[in-house]
């Protein structure tokens, strides 16, 4: 699954006992993984495009972080709201106002207007929220239990491929055959088509609930009243940080700092991302094979210490590209709380905790985005961004995860090791 997935209402779980494909769900499916590379794509291609934006709309590096950080705020609050709503109306209306949404928002983003902009990367986020959450209810609609995890992790490869096409794909592009804001209007284009075409195909899964519209929310109250569900999200977030916003937004700048040319710079960067494609999947597998969570946890977290460390403060030890990509590697652990946030709570909640998860998550990138921004511009001041200035600001980074680690400790080991050994005593009583 992904940080930036939405939340997941109950009836995503597929009912019990049932067997066949429903191939009308999976088409519509297939049409949600391009829409959540889309979303992916859009969320980091700004990063690629940061003195384009500076110069247009006339930003310092505090307004570019804030512009672009308008995204989690909508995506952070629509987290929880999408998957009630798939629960409450089926798939077919909210998922296709998901994709209108992100496509208006980015035709606004592409009009050169510091008003249109701002409005247009909050409906970016506002949309994206259903991305995840409208795929992964589709897949298990359209899925038997025994291949569900597997299209799940289908869902996960097609965002994290879509970060990675954001700046490996969207440089050259940018700086090209096309403008920057051409680059946002044909994608607003290609959404709508996109759009129109899921409202056609998608399926009535059923017919919209009656009674309150606040009863869909109810589950919450059982996830954040628990403190568990609170540490699974706070450290989620803080490893996400430094993926979301220092390297998918800042890497670039960061590289060019450094005299590295721009499509060098969007390459090495892009490598964080397909790290994730790589990561996500790999210690989720570990951590199920030795039946223990925490343990891969920390391995990814001491991993990414390392290699931020590697990158930012002593360039030339690690490789090119290699240093990126492990970093990106290491940050699959924030993917394991999502799991663990299941674990903790009750089974009739588990999908109200992954909407919990992601807004948490969502309201870190929320609040650090501009805290980050800020720190370079305090530091920078009207002088143009340098190699000290990313290295001071960047300590936010190493705080955060270091923070991560200790946090980690506290969690509640959920992997099934951990079970057996805590049921086994009871068996032998």
């Amino acid at each position: 699954m992904s940080a930036q997935s939405g939340g997941l209402a109950s009836s995503t779980i597929p009912p019990s006992g049932a067997k066949a494909i429903h191939w009308s769900f999976v088409g519509a499916w297939l049409l949600v993984l391009v829409f959540y590379f889309f979303q992916y794509a859009i969320r980091s291609a700004p990063g690629v495009m940061i003195p384009e934006l500076k110069s247009t709309f006339g930003l310092t590096a505090l307004g570019i972080s804030s512009l672009v950080g308008l995204y989690y705020y909508t995506y952070a609050g629509f987290a929880i709201v999408a998957g009630a709503s798939l629960d409450r109306y089926g798939a077919k209306q909210p998922i296709a106002i998901g994709i209108f949404a992100v496509a208006v928002g980015c035709a606004l983003f592409g009009l050169g207007s510091i008003g249109a902009a701002e409005t247009g990367r909050l409906l970016q986020g506002a949309g994206s929220a259903f991305a995840f959450t409208g795929a992964v209810y589709l897949a298990a609609h359209g899925f038997s239990d025994r291949w569900l995890a597997t299209a799940i992790g289908f869902t996960q490869l097609a965002g994290m491929l879509g970060g990675f096409a954001g700046q490996f794909v969207v440089s050259p592009l940018v700086h090209g055959p096309v403008t920057w804001q051409s680059f946002w209007i044909y994608a607003g284009v290609l959404l709508a088509v996109l759009a129109v075409i899921l409202l056609m195909v998608t399926p009535a899964s059923h017919e919209p609930a009656r009674g309150s519209v606040w009863a869909m929310f109810a589950p919450y109250k059982v996830v954040l009243t628990n403190p568990q569900s609170y540490l699974c999200g706070i450290i989620s977030g803080l490893l996400f940080m430094p993926t979301t916003i220092g390297a998918m937004i800042w890497g670039v700048p960061f590289l060019g700092v450094e005299h590295v040319g721009a499509a060098e710079a969007a390459a090495r960067s892009s490598m964080v991302p397909l790290g994730w494609v790589i990561g996500c999947p790999l210690l989720g597998y570990i951590a199920d094979r030795i039946g223990r969570r925490k343990p891969v946890m920390l391995g990814g977290i001491i991993l990414m210490l390392v290699t931020l460390i590697g990158i930012i403060y002593t360039q030339g030890v690690l490789p090119r590209y290699v240093g990126g990509l492990a970093f990106g590697i290491g940050s699959g652990a924030a993917m394991i709380p999502y799991t663990m946030i299941k674990e903790v709570n009750p089974d009739n909640v588990k999908g109200s905790a992954t909407g919990a998860i992601n807004f948490l998550v969502f309201s870190f990138s929320a609040f650090l985005a501009p805290v980050f921004g800020l720190t370079l511009f305090r530091l920078s001041g009207p002088q143009p961004l340098t190699l000290e200035t990313f290295r001071e600001a960047d300590l936010i980074w190493v705080a955060g995860i270091i923070l991560s680690f200790i946090l980690t400790l506290f969690l509640r080991e959920t992997g099934a090791a951990a079970r057996q050994a805590h049921t086994t005593p009871a068996v032998a009583r």
